[in-house]
């Protein structure tokens, strides 16, 4: 364990865990125990629309500790990893420059790989070739979609045709950069924490407290305005990735009539349960080498686990 006056011997904090574990308030604890600076790790928080649906840290929160890349997305944009990266790289810079700990806090896998192992440096693919591509996919129907890309891109034969994402997203970086997606991909850009010493965590909970804890919160996020965040985007491009948010979808039915109240919590609540379990198969695979703790109670020891 730490002691309290030994200077740090790491740079950063790196929290995961799935929805509900607690990490939002065992990262607020820790910032104010380490003199640190919170960094969104978590794709649904970034959006400004979705405070309540993604359970973003409140204002109270933002006043006892900086917070960062939280609510800085309208739902209209189509975030990428790639511009997560650049953004959290940026953080991360301000944050050590202003004399924080960098703490890295959400539950998107994906971010925690991109920030330790690095991500391909992916063009941008510009607006009118995002909706030209869709409009073609639409045109040509899945399977003949495929057809082309794989024609245009061998590469891509393993995707699935149904798969509307990664197909039209293969064909959006074809078509804007003049090269294959895998090209992209097998040229990762350098990590953002390298050469950084790194404390990593994962938080789990017991399963059955876990359960409860996302029922539970569900109920809070309804009383918190949930319903009129779903209100406020009913008309959201179902394509978009702030409309993949938990709880969104049901609610909207329910707006719509296409269900009662209590059967959209019990569809909220059972989704995110099971986004839950996929959470934690994410983290047990890929960290299973990080520290797993059951609790909010980060104890940070003198050594890093690594560089």
């Amino acid at each position: 364990m730490m002691r309290p006056d030994a200077p740090l011997a790491f740079d950063a904090v790196l929290l995961a865990g799935p929805t509900a574990s607690g990490k939002s308030a065992a990262a607020l604890a820790l910032a104010e125990r380490i003199g640190g600076a919170i960094i969104n790790a978590d794709s649904m928080q970034i959006y400004r629309e979705l405070a309540t649906l993604s359970a973003a840290p409140g204002s109270d929160d933002r006043v006892r500790r900086p917070h960062h890349l939280f609510g800085h997305v309208g739902v209209l944009e189509a975030y990428s990893v790639g511009r997560y990266v650049q953004e959290a790289g940026a953080a991360l810079t301000h944050v050590r420059a202003e004399g924080h700990v960098p703490i890295f806090c959400g539950g998107t896998g994906l971010y925690f790989t991109a920030l330790v192992d690095g991500i391909a440096d992916i063009p941008q693919v510009p607006p009118r070739i995002r909706t030209a591509v869709a409009k073609a996919r639409e045109e040509l129907g899945p399977a003949r979609f495929h057809a082309e890309l794989v024609r245009r891109d061998p590469a891509s034969a393993g995707l699935n045709p149904a798969d509307t994402q990664r197909t039209l997203r293969a064909m959006e970086v074809l078509e804007a950069s003049g090269a294959p997606l895998s090209y992209w991909q097998s040229r990762p850009a350098p990590a953002v924490l390298a050469g950084l010493r790194l404390q990593r965590f994962v938080l789990s909970p017991p399963r059955a407290e876990l359960y409860r804890r996302i029922d539970a919160r569900f109920l809070h996020m309804l009383e918190e305005g949930a319903l009129e965040e779903a209100r406020a985007l009913a008309d959201l491009d179902p394509g978009l990735p702030a409309s993949k948010a938990l709880g969104l979808r049901p609610l909207k039915d329910y707006l719509a009539g296409r269900s009662t109240l209590p059967e959209a919590v019990v569809r909220a609540q059972t989704a995110t349960r099971n986004y839950a379990k996929r959470q934690l198969t994410w983290f047990r695979q890929r960290m299973a080498d990080w520290n797993w703790v059951d609790d909010g109670n980060i104890i940070l020891i003198d050594s890093p686990s690594d560089t």
